[in-house]
């Protein structure tokens, strides 16, 4: 780990060098790729050079421990004893720093919410869920845009789609794709009973043309009338999109934006999203499986997680994570929920580190 860790923080001293240099000062685009580079780097400089300072210490400190003055000695004893577990947690750090960080992390996102089994109920707690997480990602200082949204009859969401865009916005909502439970006593129950119902969460990466092998010369982009129930721009514009990649057959259609604009961007990352898994699959078949079994059927027994207001409890099931602080969760405090799922991500990928 250690040669590991000299190798990082020459690059980084190399690094720092090329923020000095004129010649990068003035080339923004270079200037920006060296800084996000550097910054990634610095972290994990900090801590090697914290612990190599330490390393040093306990080596004076060991060498001391076999003087003769008893005294010394003992003062050495005493140093050590101080050290060896400000290393051991230094070393934590570094291995925690040196796992192999998802390349999407720092990707934005489409958020998508939607109500599943339960009726209005439903609808009404994907309203609830729109709720919290635009707070999550306002206490985050992430930017958010509504692109298409179809209310309940009785409130809330039938549907809703958003972009989030910020730092490292995937790392953080790519655990919350899944069924979400929720149960109390609806506003529309007399006698007071708990129903049960649920709304799906899928959080996609969001794909830029450079990170899918797509020409758009291989592309054949349709406009057509939407149709059905959505709103008064239905059927008065062409606003419906349809995209067609000619090479591999893959059509995508989106109908729910109040614009043809906000039609073809979903359409275009739902088409990222596609190529992108057919690509993907032939070098890693479990990744593209996951992203297809994001949410499930949005059956109540598939949840990821449940809201439970009478007990003011909610459970995330994947990490058998229980906090009875729903008041606060439900206002956007979702850290502690998430941090949780970052820890078991990284506890797994560091044991995968270990076996490899």
């Amino acid at each position: 780990m250690v040669e590991k860790l000299e190798f990082i923080y020459n690059n980084f001293l190399l690094l720092e060098e090329q923020l000095a240099d004129p010649t990068v000062v003035n080339d923004q685009e270079r200037y920006a790729k060296v800084s996000k580079e550097y910054f990634k780097l610095k972290q994990i400089s900090d801590v090697y050079l914290a612990h190599k300072k330490l390393r040093k210490h306990i080596q004076e400190a060991k060498a001391l421990a076999k003087e003769q003055d008893a005294e010394i000695r003992e003062m050495a004893r005493m140093e050590l004893q101080e050290l060896q577990p400000q290393k051991d947690a230094l070393e934590e750090e570094l291995k925690v720093l040196l796992t192999p960080k998802d390349p999407e992390d720092s990707k934005d996102v489409i958020f998508e919410i939607r109500s599943g089994t339960g009726g209005d109920e439903a609808s009404l707690f994907a309203g609830d869920l729109f709720r919290m997480y635009t707070k999550y990602f306002e206490n985050q200082g992430w930017k958010v845009e509504v692109l298409s949204g179809n209310e309940g009859t009785v409130g809330g969401f039938k549907e809703v789609t958003m972009e989030v865009t910020g730092d490292d916005v995937y790392g953080k909502l790519k655990f919350e794709s899944g069924v979400h439970r929720v149960q109390r006593v609806p506003t529309t129950e007399s006698k007071g009973r708990v129903h049960t119902s649920a709304a799906t969460v899928a959080v996609i990466p969001k794909m830029k043309m450079e990170d899918v092998n797509i020409n758009k010369a291989d592309l054949r982009v349709d406009t057509f009338r939407s149709s059905g129930a959505g709103g008064q721009h239905v059927n008065k514009t062409e606003s419906g999109i349809r995209i067609t990649h000619l090479p591999t057959g893959v059509v995508v259609e989106c109908t729910e934006g109040r614009s043809q604009h906000s039609n073809r961007d979903i359409a275009e990352q739902k088409l990222y999203q596609r190529i992108y898994e057919l690509q993907k699959n032939k070098m890693d078949f479990e990744f593209a499986a996951r992203r297809k079994s994001l949410v499930g059927s949005g059956d109540r027994s598939e949840k990821i997680r449940t809201y439970n207001f009478p007990q003011n409890r909610v459970t995330d099931h994947r990490v058998n994570l229980t906090l009875y602080n729903l008041d606060q969760v439900i206002e956007g405090d979702l850290e502690k929920i998430i941090e949780s799922l970052q820890i078991a991500e990284n506890a797994e990928k560091m044991k995968a580190n270990e076996n490899a």
